[in-house]
């Protein structure tokens, strides 16, 4: 059996084929593991196909059409953690599965968790991955800040958001894994790929509390763009890169109190 996943997996061009084939068969057997293993063969995320990802070590339940958690954004969840304690309000804005706000208040117990997606897939999503925390997580729908309430104003201690940054014209070269199966909302960042940051930055300082921080991952390139947004709005950048993740994060802080 395992050694005829493996094979399906790899006639349809799956790399990783035997460690794919190994969770698909933790997964599911006959019937459901054929299933399973038709839908990874036709190109759907794996994510997708097993309704998890493994994020910061969490296992994070991921519906069809919703964003998948990237590795790279594990350096995201770091400094949003870095950052937040214990009765701190922290505000996971386009928060796809909630895979960055589950981090956070696992990490650090206590916090208060609000979460926000305009796609209405990724909030009943993000409901189920933190129906369990404790305090209770406030999941809210809409645009952007939009969708908070205003009660958050001038209290948010940590801001992250890992909007969309691709550039509108490389949307078509992503991975048809990402490009066919994840809502493109969530993919496509406008011509250069900063639209959203630059919205998130004119917006985020009626939001953070003193000293607070608002947090979003980029490119390497795009960073100084997204640094300037952050200080033309008030907001003292810092850029953090990790080599091993290849992942950048650009992160605005508000003044400190007076």
């Amino acid at each position: 059996m395992a050694a005829d996943v493996v094979r399906r997996l790899r006639a349809a061009g799956c790399v990783f084929a035997e460690e794919e084939a190994d969770l698909l068969l933790g997964q599911a057997s006959g019937a459901a593991l054929d299933a399973l293993v038709t839908r990874r063969s036709a190109g759907e995320p794996l994510e997708h196909v097993l309704g998890w990802a493994l994020f910061c070590g969490l296992r994070v339940g991921v519906a069809p059409g919703v964003f998948v958690p990237r590795v790279r954004s594990e350096l995201l969840a770091a400094q949003a953690v870095s950052r937040a304690e214990a009765g701190d309000v922290v505000v996971d804005l386009c928060c796809g599965s909630g895979a960055l706000g589950l981090v956070v208040a696992t990490r650090v117990p206590g916090v208060e968790l609000h979460v926000a997606d305009v796609d209405p897939a990724a909030t009943a999503c993000a409901r189920e991955n933190l129906a369990t925390l404790s305090p209770p997580a406030h999941v809210h729908e809409g645009d952007l800040d939009a969708a908070l309430p205003p009660r958050l104003r001038g209290r948010v201690a940590v801001l992250v958001a890992n909007v969309p940054y691709v550039p509108t014209a490389a949307v078509a070269t992503m991975p048809v894994e990402a490009r066919v199966h994840e809502n493109r909302v969530a993919l496509d960042g406008g011509p250069d790929g900063l639209d959203v940051q630059r919205r998130v930055a004119a917006v985020a300082s009626s939001w953070l509390a003193p000293g607070g921080a608002v947090l979003v991952e980029t490119t390497r390139a795009q960073a100084p763009v997204a640094a300037a947004a952050f200080a033309r709005h008030g907001l003292r950048p810092t850029v953090v890169h990790d080599e091993d993740l290849e992942a950048t994060v650009v992160v605005g802080t508000a003044p400190g109190p007076s």
